[in-house]
């Protein structure tokens, strides 16, 4: 048979070429966890790596592992590319989140608590508190903890209540009799959610360093004076993980932004996904609980530790130890604008390209500030996602409009864990006189947009931002993200198009530079992979490099098995989940996989084609996925000027390089870090371009 019918022979869409996205989901998760590992990072840094993990499992119980749950339940089993049914997903999941997480813990007792103490950071267990400290603690729990406490007795009239999502609570047994001669022998203390979970210890009665102890152990310590003529024979934490994601059905909904409030309301008593409990908890207590929660002994983990992880990170900003956590930097500022002159003047022939967080995101703060003031700026619309509440970019728009200058902002109300805070910013800029809209129903608005429209002489100029990332000056300090500044005619006229459809009503209208999903982007990003393949058949150069935090749409992949048995040499740096199998004979042996895990959070998309040695690179809001590429409005923009066009590749030729925090995907969906070879100098990717693009470091 020959090479061409070989490869006819295969069946691209068979389940064996594909990898569950949860499964592959959780991987991301486990390689988060093992940079706890990592003695090259400073250890504060370590103890960080371990709470992200702790909020991100979090996470993946109250959405995916609840969206499984729910097929079950409802009978809607759906089976993807991979072939795995819902059931079989759901036990690889518990049978690896099980293995993962006593990993954890003995990641924390084992290795970070030990390496903490070292360095006079110490988490105080009750058998080692001084007098001193005791007598603190006491005073402490009869000022501060007593008094918000509601210990609940469990009897026909005290049924078990509903907890609240991720609550930290106490299963107590007790022996005697209570005031009223009622002898049930249980009762729960929830811990007061207002307080923190870690509480600095007062340095005038430790001996030095940082102190502190656990909420946990204070309420441990005097759980029997909450049931005063009773024994206390055994308190337990637990918590308790709920479904948190929300569902509104869209068409039934008249007003969407009443309908996101009233689910807010019901996020924290969703279903019961997972029980955490103490290691010590008796099993009979244990199985009470399941049984309460309607859950499975799978559902169970016994930890040795605190239940919640997460909540560790509270510690990291009460710490003074700058030789414990990364050296602060500067980041840097593009060249080619001039700050002390109009930004518009910059840009307007010009433009311009920043990589967050090694670059400053005060040019796009800046450029809405100006604008915002600017008597020629006649209207803004922008697009807001993920912005922060104490938002300078929601200052400038809020400034904008009471300015008198036409604001339409379109808010994104389901982002998921932010909805709250966008229908606080929705109501400050309508306040405002900001015209505020919620997008399209069904479709989530994810693109980055910012468009200004400035009178100059007698005609109208467009100035516009795209983004691969949220409008958010945290983020932009944390997560890696490309900011476009351009004055560009077609592609601010685009831009209006793209708000033109999500404000008003009419059809698709015909857009020249910019990819735009849900209606071209996908279509578009395969037929440059098929182009690329076109090459390869014709041996011309290829190669394709796709750089993206999920790869998981069915088709795309196809697309890249299919130039891959062309000979196009593919390369991807995902950083989560990946659906495709790389290094398959026959099908992908010449694509690679690689994930990044570092210092900053991975978030930017490109898309890059050699054509021919015509290179085209787009870069924007959508991952490769099915959410992104055909249920989402997303934008990908082109580099195009061969300056910033070089720049880019440069950038993601060193991810490639990266021999120290990069990890590879094998064919089996397992990673494996990557080594310096022997004698090979070390490639830190996020190292390199701190070094080239930040201002300083100190």
């Amino acid at each position: 048979m020959s090479d061409a019918a070989a490869e006819k022979a295969i069946d691209l869409s068979s389940s064996e070429y594909y990898i569950n996205r949860e499964l592959s989901h959780l991987q991301f998760n486990i390689r988060v966890l093992e940079q706890a590992l990592d003695d090259s990072y400073p250890l504060l840094e370590r103890l960080f790596f371990l709470c992200i993990f702790s909020k991100n499992l979090d996470e993946f119980y109250e959405v995916r592992v609840a969206n499984l749950t729910q097929q079950l339940t409802f009978a809607r089993e759906q089976t993807g590319a991979d072939g795995m049914h819902p059931q079989q997903v759901l036990s690889s999941i518990h049978a690896l989140c099980s293995a993962t997480v006593e990993r954890q813990y003995e990641i924390l007792n084992d290795t970070l608590l030990p390496a903490l103490e070292k360095e006079n950071i110490h988490f105080l267990r009750r058998a080692d508190w001084s007098e001193d400290q005791r007598s603190w603690v006491r005073a402490y729990f009869e000022d501060s903890i007593q008094p918000l406490i509601s210990p609940i007795g469990l009897d026909p009239s005290h049924p078990f209540p509903r907890l609240v999502n991720k609550s930290l609570n106490f299963i107590v047994a007790l022996e005697g009799k209570d005031a009223f001669g009622r002898e049930t022998g249980l009762a729960l203390i929830p811990a007061p959610r207002s307080l923190p979970r870690i509480i600095r210890v007062p340095d005038d009665i430790t001996k030095g360093g940082d102190n502190f102890i656990f909420l946990s152990s204070m309420i441990h310590e005097y759980a029997d004076e909450l049931f005063p003529g009773m024994t206390v024979k055994g308190c337990y934490q637990f918590r308790v993980t709920r479904n948190a994601d929300l569902e509104i059905d869209h068409d039934d909904t008249a007003d969407l932004a009443s309908a996101l409030e009233d689910e807010l309301h019901s996020r924290n008593f969703g279903e019961e996904m997972r029980l955490e409990v103490a290691d010590n908890c008796p099993e009979e207590l244990a199985n009470f609980l399941l049984k309460q929660f309607t859950l499975d002994t799978t559902d169970l983990y016994r930890v040795n530790g605190p239940v919640n992880l997460g909540r560790l990170i509270e510690v990291i900003s009460q710490i003074s130890r700058p030789d414990l956590q990364y050296t602060p930097f500067t980041p840097g500022l593009p060249k080619n604008i001039n700050f002390n002159k109009s930004i518009f003047e910059s840009i307007r022939d010009k433009d311009t390209l920043l990589l967050h967080p090694f670059e400053s995101f005060t040019p796009v703060v800046d450029l809405l500030r100006e604008a915002a003031k600017d008597p020629n700026v006649r209207a803004i619309k922008q697009t807001l996602y993920r912005t922060g509440a104490k938002s300078e970019i929601v200052n400038a728009l809020v400034d904008a409009a009471r300015n008198g200058k036409e604001v339409t902002v379109v808010i994104e109300l389901r982002a998921r864990f932010d909805e709250e805070e966008n229908l606080y910013l929705a109501n400050r800029l309508q306040e405002a006189g900001a015209v505020v809209v919620y997008g399209v129903v069904g479709y989530k608005t994810h693109a980055k947009m910012m468009l200004i429209v400035r009178k100059e002489g007698d005609k109208y100029k467009r100035y516009v931002h795209l983004g691969t990332g949220n409008y958010h000056a945290g983020n932009a300090r944390a997560y890696t993200d490309y900011s476009f500044l351009t004055g560009d005619d077609s592609i601010g006229e685009d831009v209006h198009k793209v708000f033109q459809q999500l404000t008003g009503m009419g059809e698709a209208l015909r857009i020249k530079k910019l990819f735009h999903a849900p209606f071209t982007l996908h279509k578009k990003l395969i037929e440059l992979v098929d182009r690329e393949r076109s090459h390869a058949e014709a041996g011309k150069p290829s190669l394709i490099r796709m750089k993206a935090n999920g790869l998981t749409e069915p088709k795309l992949i196809r697309a890249l098995y299919k130039a891959s048995q062309a000979g196009v040499k593919v390369e991807l740096i995902i950083r989560g989940m990946c659906c495709l199998r790389p290094g398959v004979e026959g099908v992908s042996e010449n694509i690679r996989v690689r994930s990044i895990i570092g210092r900053f959070l991975e978030h930017s998309r490109v898309y890059y084609f050699l054509n021919n040695g015509k290179d085209e690179i787009y870069a924007g809001s959508a991952d490769l996925m099915e959410r992104n590429l055909l249920r989402r409005v997303e934008t990908a923009f082109p580099i195009e000027t061969s300056k910033l066009k070089e720049r880019m590749k440069s950038e993601l030729e060193v991810y490639m390089l990266d021999n120290c925090q990069a990890w590879d995907l094998q064919p089996d969906g397992s990673y494996i870090r990557a080594q310096p070879a022997e004698g090979e100098d070390m490639v830190k990717a996020q190292a390199i371009l701190l070094e080239t693009l930040a201002a300083s470091s100190s």
